[in-house]
């Protein structure tokens, strides 16, 4: 990465002269990679692999912030650690099979410290945009100056290859609900849910019934709270483990056997067997099978550790959708009004790309690659995607691996032509003498 001085190559010319003066420009000699969550660091650790030059842009103040700043703090990896590792740097041995957040977290330092990763923090990108003329990424940032008084810096960087490694959960999902501005109680994300402790004995409505939202209803029961989860459409609930082995390492390995239609209906056999008829829960399943739902609409089923358990008992009430709120009160759309006194939106989380890359086909509207996987991983004109699979930290691992391989080909293939260019101007130059 250098410095941008004002006598730039001709390139230059094609920019706003005002902005010239207000943002400086930074070529980056190999790719720039937008997001330094686990997808970020998996991509910069393979390139760092391949000898490949880079940066790592990311908007907060650390990596994996929203492992970091936006999960409760008895979340657990719900798939075994050997699905979860990152690329060429397994979890140490003494971890459980499934680290706790504070222990994954801890793994993904370990990750950027190894591999000698150092993202440039709290610097947002505004926009990417590609340059037709030259053939050429635009990426525009403002930096955040938490130690100065002066103004926030902004940056052009002017690469060859981006990475768009934002992941599909970038900003939270907070739906529109009649009278909710009047209900008068708390009201928060789940993302900025930490702990049940501060809701003893309250009455607690839960919005949504995905893995948040099970595992906050069951950490409100755990700390005294009567939580009341809102199941507005159908969901698959697994058993984490069947007969002590993982419920997803047994799908991968039934993969390798049947087709999917045939393993989805061995996981519900099983799920059947195991919890029984969800459904008199207030549970609907989907026509759908779990595998099918999840690559088809990227909705991941529930693997349930223990909220089950809460609802069969009542502790944890399961009612259908909300028509509207009053002040201490929700109604449902069965007629029913419940008296609450917190809510927790557990409503999930979306991409943030369509915000910031300009005119680029590559993304859907709802910032998701339009090819499905494994094919979602490589845009054209040198832009890529990791993180975007909808199948976990397994798939952006994969997609790191892929996009690394691809741009270290064509980065050697440019350096060894710009050196032949170079090695023949000298010879032209020195005939001259």
């Amino acid at each position: 990465m250098h410095n941008i001085s004002l006598n730039m190559p001709p390139m230059v010319q094609t920019f706003d002269p005002a902005e010239l003066f207000t943002r400086r420009c930074i070529w980056v000699n190999g790719p720039v990679i937008v997001g330094a969550g686990p997808s970020g660091l998996a991509v910069a650790a393979c390139l760092k692999d391949q000898g490949v030059p880079f940066i790592v842009l990311e908007r907060a103040n650390c990596i994996a912030s929203l492992w970091q700043n936006r999960t409760y703090d008895r979340l657990k990896l719900h798939l075994p650690k050997q699905f979860c590792q990152l690329p060429n740097f397994p979890f140490p041995d003494h971890f459980p099979e499934y680290p706790t957040k504070f222990q994954f977290i801890k793994y993904l330092e370990s990750y950027a410290n190894q591999f000698n990763i150092t993202p440039q923090f709290n610097e947002t990108v505004q926009s990417a945009k590609y340059d037709e003329t030259f053939r050429l990424w635009r990426v525009k940032t403002i930096r955040k100056n938490k130690n100065s008084c002066s103004s926030n810096n902004e940056f052009e960087y002017i690469c060859r290859w981006l990475v768009v490694a934002t992941g599909e959960n970038a900003e939270k999902v907070v739906p529109e609900f009649e009278g909710l501005n009047e209900f008068g109680g708390h009201v928060m994300h789940a993302c900025d849910y930490k702990s049940g402790q501060s809701y003893d004995g309250q009455k607690v409505l839960v919005v949504g019934c995905g893995n948040s939202g099970m595992e906050v209803s069951l950490d409100l029961c755990n700390h005294n709270a009567s939580p009341t989860m809102v199941v507005r459409s159908s969901v698959h609930v697994l058993p984490r483990e069947v007969f002590g082995k993982s419920t997803f390492e047994l799908a991968v390995k039934l993969m390798k056997r049947f087709p999917l239609k045939v393993v989805d209906k061995i996981l519900l056999i099983l799920a059947r067997l195991i919890l029984g008829n969800v459904e008199k829960y207030g549970l609907k399943r989907p026509a759908e099978g779990p595998l099918e739902l999840k690559n088809t609409a990227g909705k991941t089923p529930v693997l349930d550790i223990g909220a089950l358990k809460k609802i069969r008992s009542g502790k944890i009430k399961v009612v259908p959708g909300i028509k509207k709120f009053s002040p201490g009160k929700v109604e449902l759309v069965d007629g029913r009004v419940l008296q609450i006194d917190s809510v927790v939106l557990a409503t999930g989380y979306r991409s943030n790309v369509p915000s910031w890359l300009k005119e680029n086909d590559f993304f859907s509207n709802d910032g998701i690659p339009r090819n499905p996987f494994p094919n979602g991983w490589k845009g054209s004109a040198g832009l890529y995607a990791v993180g975007f699979t909808r199948r976990g930290l397994s798939g952006a691992s994969l997609d790191a691996i892929s996009v690394s391989h691809d741009i270290a080909k064509s980065w050697k293939e440019e350096t060894k032509q710009k050196k032949k260019t170079v090695a023949a101007r000298h010879r032209r130059c020195m005939s001259h003498f």
